[in-house]
């Protein structure tokens, strides 16, 4: 099943792993990448530059198929070292980089100068058109079932995608709500080159998420998620526990970001994750846990959905034509 995508990026199937604060680490990445699908290793889950050079060494030493590091620019409270992070990625001789949250432009001539594909991840067809202009090679585009940040115009991927893939040039990611075969064939139907999946990916054998986090996303179905920050046009989609249910309420209230801030604080949801605690931070998850039932291996996650993706080509599509 060969595509823009996997020509583009060396890969075998057109399946790529979202980047995921303090999630997508060397060995969720390299059981990915390994599997054929993309794995993309997460710059700011290392607290410095040269941590993330450890990584991206100690991830080489588990794979040597190709793979992506992922760089987010968003503002913060504390200012981040991204050219700092940059200058390690490319030195490093990545060649994939995702990127996604503020615009890359000012990164964009250091990493075509090294050669490396530029994958921009966005919520809207309008900032997609921008990433186009800059000079990404693909755009990601975030349907509102996703996980983390959903942007503030609430269009579904059914909608979205094939609206991207209308006015873009460039190859479009299909990402929101993808975990099976099913969503692998809906996305090349409506124009993508392939899907990208965080929350299935979480919920693997591999990733660095404690048991209790993957279990209770089997558990969970579609309607267990919240959306949170609404007020402050920062919206992101969560698990729903009494803190997120807590959060909207102080919403609701009128409440600053100065008081819900210490809520919502990220050191918290990776708490979540090493701990397992459901209802100790707040954490990031998609509309997609109700379509997760188990926890495979990576290898195991994408040679399924591959296969299931071509049985229902082979078998349901084309018989409806013939």
């Amino acid at each position: 099943m060969q595509t823009a995508i996997t020509r583009l990026l060396g890969i075998t199937h057109p399946i790529i792993q979202g980047g995921m604060q303090w999630v997508g680490r060397a060995e969720l990445t390299a059981a990915v990448s390994n599997a054929g699908a993309l794995g993309i290793l997460t710059a700011l889950t290392q607290p410095t530059p040269e941590a993330l050079h450890d990584e991206i060494n100690r991830l080489r030493s588990m794979t040597d198929k190709p793979f992506g590091v992922n760089l987010t620019f968003l503002p913060t409270l504390k200012p981040i070292p991204y050219e700092a992070y940059r200058d390690v990625i490319i030195d490093s001789g990545v060649r994939i980089v995702e990127t996604a949250g503020n615009n890359p432009s000012a990164h964009m001539p250091a990493f075509k100068q090294a050669g490396i594909k530029v994958i921009h991840k966005c919520t809207t067809v309008r900032h997609a058109l921008k990433a186009q202009d800059i000079g990404v090679d693909a755009v990601s585009i975030d349907g509102f079932e996703c996980a983390g940040h959903v942007g503030e115009e609430d269009i579904p991927g059914l909608v979205l995608i094939p609206a991207a893939v209308a006015k873009l040039k460039i190859p479009v990611i299909a990402s929101g709500g993808f975990g099976d075969g099913r969503g692998l064939v809906a996305a090349l139907a409506l124009g993508a080159e392939a899907i990208n999946m965080g929350t299935r990916f979480m919920c693997t054998i591999e990733a660095p998420v404690h048991h209790n986090i993957k279990q209770a996303i089997v558990e969970q179905g579609e309607h267990d998620t919240s959306l949170i920050l609404r007020s402050l046009r920062n919206s992101s989609r969560v698990y729903k526990n009494a803190l997120a249910l807590s959060v909207i309420e102080m919403e609701k209230s009128g409440a600053t970001i100065a008081e819900i801030g210490p809520k919502v604080a990220g050191v918290k949801g990776r708490g979540v994750y090493e701990g397992g605690d459901v209802e100790g931070g707040i954490w990031t998850v998609g509309q997609v846990q109700g379509l997760i039932h188990d926890i495979p291996t990576c290898e195991v996650l994408v040679a399924r959905i591959v296969q299931e993706a071509e049985y229902i080509i082979r078998e349901r599509l084309v018989r409806l034509c013939g």
